[in-house]
């Protein structure tokens, strides 16, 4: 045989021999640790190197995989965070950390956005015909834009009320709006919001303070109170617990309202089916004594009870264009004993003017 081939077969099994000696001696716990501790430093770009040569190392070892999917994600890589996981679960479809990393990474993707300043314009209805027919409509228009500290809006709506039987009117009003999403912290965010209307509808003032807690495996938990003056004070305390499970998102959210003859409550269950960061289809089932959206006419103070479904469905138009589109019924209880049907619809537009 020629010494040079031998010499060459020599070579190659001695490099192969210390290069399985080099994987058997490296402790994948030991390295997993240090890399975990290298991504919670902050140094995300030296822990994805590491994590990614120690899943090549040791593919059928999960914890690195899940660790390099997180840190994708915590440098807004979303699309391959998830290829990442995806990949682990295919092989361990029940592995919990790994669900519940993708859990993370979905929501996380969904609250992200590209867009800095957008405009918004809208429309919706809601209507009734018993006792009286009443045909009560809201045209929206405003503009929003995403600070450092989270997003926020401002906009116009304009009421418009046809009311028929023996006493027939037809009248418009004005409101104006704001409202702001803040991050408290990686784990907090809000929502705050103002309206006021010199009009008779609308309420002359409406506040909203509601506050969310993250936790761990996609759970969420949130806090708050509606504040609204027409005649009187009328006030809603509410509170919520959400979960993300892949592809859909559920919320329970319960309200208490607090009238002079004592509290009424209603309770809303909302699903909603993700076919990607934007596209969803969402469904809300609602039922009880308190209203389960804000007043945003004086008429619905009297409401006594209602059982409520609504579809809606969020459409990314294109790559700029945002629309939702929806549609609800309640069965209400307007009188004691005595019910109405109730149809509502509405449909809006988000268009970027200006992205990241």
């Amino acid at each position: 045989m020629n010494r040079y081939l031998v010499l060459n077969i020599l070579v190659a099994g001695l490099l192969n021999t210390t290069q399985v000696f080099s994987q058997d001696t490296i402790n994948p716990e030991s390295e997993y640790q240090r890399i975990r501790t290298i991504a919670f430093d902050g140094d995300y770009a030296t822990a994805a190197v590491a994590a990614r040569k120690l899943v090549n190392m040791y593919p059928s070892y999960g914890d690195p995989r899940i660790l390099l999917g997180r840190i994708l994600a915590w440098q807004k890589d979303y699309i391959n965070a998830g290829a990442v996981i995806d990949t682990l679960l295919l092989k361990e479809p029940g592995n919990e950390d790994a669900l519940s990393a993708r859990r993370d990474i979905d929501m996380w993707s969904r609250e992200n956005t590209p867009v800095s300043t957008d405009l918004r314009a809208g429309y919706s209805f809601d209507s009734f015909r018993e006792p009286y027919s009443r045909f009560w409509q809201v045209f929206n228009a405003g503009a929003g834009h995403r600070f450092k500290w989270g997003p926020a809006y401002a906009g116009l709506n304009i009421g418009n009320i046809i009311i028929g039987g023996t006493s027939p009117s037809n009248a418009s009003e004005l409101q104006l709006e704001a409202e702001t999403w803040p991050n408290i912290s990686r784990k907090n965010y809000a929502d705050l919001a103002y309206a006021y209307s010199p009009g008779s509808y609308f309420p002359r003032h409406r506040a909203v303070v509601e506050v969310w807690q993250i936790l761990p495996a996609g759970w969420a938990i949130s806090g708050g109170l509606n504040y609204y003056y027409f005649d009187r004070n009328a006030f809603i305390a509410l509170a919520s617990v959400e979960k993300y499970l892949g592809k859909y998102w559920l919320s329970l959210k319960g309200f208490v309202y607090f009238k002079n003859i004592g509290l009424r409550t209603s309770i809303l269950l909302n699903a909603r089916r993700y076919f990607n960061d934007k596209n969803y289809l969402q469904i809300t089932l609602g039922t009880g004594a308190a209203p389960d959206e804000p007043f945003d006419i004086q008429t619905n103070l009297t409401r006594l009870y209602a059982n409520t479904v609504r579809l809606a469905y969020n459409l990314s138009v294109t790559h700029k264009l945002m629309m939702r589109i929806g549609a609800g019924y309640s069965h209400e209880e307007y009188r004691e004993t005595i019910w109405r049907n109730r149809f509502e619809g509405n449909i809006n537009f988000i268009y970027a003017i200006k992205m990241k």
